[in-house]
């Protein structure tokens, strides 16, 4: 991606210069100023709700919020240890605010214990699969955006975030399954698969 935004401001700079050289100083330092006043936006939207999260997780807000998710974490990870639960449960409720920054501590340590579990390739696929499609029910850092931008009505974007996030994360969960099915499935079908030709063979006896 470095490479890429690199190439791509090379390309600007060079085909300002020959069109309108004179408004290139004027633009870089629009430019600059304004990307300066979006990240102390964001650095304080950010700060907020990491606060929030702090304050729900000394008064127990968040351990209650994981308790809730713990269930489904279990059917989706394959997983019982509890504290990989406890970091799975984490990173889903911290996405669902839409504060991806915020749950990216719990998202590594969970990826740390699930190395160790079972089903060490389905469930890390599938958490790196719930961490890129995350339903939002709050995209606080687009509304940030926003915000930073003056617009009229920053809020509007819920409802398609939520709509949108919902289809790509259920679309990603779908072919996760499919693609990388857990290894219980695998047995199954497998022994499903041998069933019939042990028939065959003790009919061919």
């Amino acid at each position: 991606m470095n490479i890429l935004f690199s190439c791509v401001f090379l390309l600007s700079t060079v085909i300002l210069l020959f069109i309108s050289p004179e408004n290139f100083l004027s633009a870089l330092l629009d430019g600059a100023s304004k990307s300066a006043t979006l990240c102390l936006s964001l650095v304080a939207t950010y700060s907020v709700w990491l606060g929030l999260m702090q304050v729900w997780e000394d008064s127990g807000v968040s351990r209650a919020v994981s308790k809730l998710l713990r269930p489904l974490a279990k059917k989706l990870f394959k997983t019982r240890d509890e504290e990989t639960l406890d970091a799975l449960s984490m990173n889903l409720s911290v996405n669902l605010l839409g504060i991806s920054g915020a749950g990216t501590p719990y998202g590594i340590k969970a990826v740390q214990l699930l190395d160790k579990a079972p089903e060490a390739e389905y469930a890390s696929s599938m958490l790196f699969v719930l961490n890129a499609t995350s339903i939002q029910l709050i995209p606080t850092s687009i509304i940030g955006v926003r915000v930073a931008l003056n617009s009229v009505s920053p809020m509007d974007i819920v409802i398609p975030t939520l709509l949108t996030t919902l289809f790509s994360t259920l679309i990603g969960m779908l072919l996760c399954r499919l693609l990388i099915p857990p290894k219980t499935k695998k047995k199954r079908r497998s022994a499903l698969r041998e069933k019939p030709l042990a028939r065959e063979k003790s009919a061919v006896l």
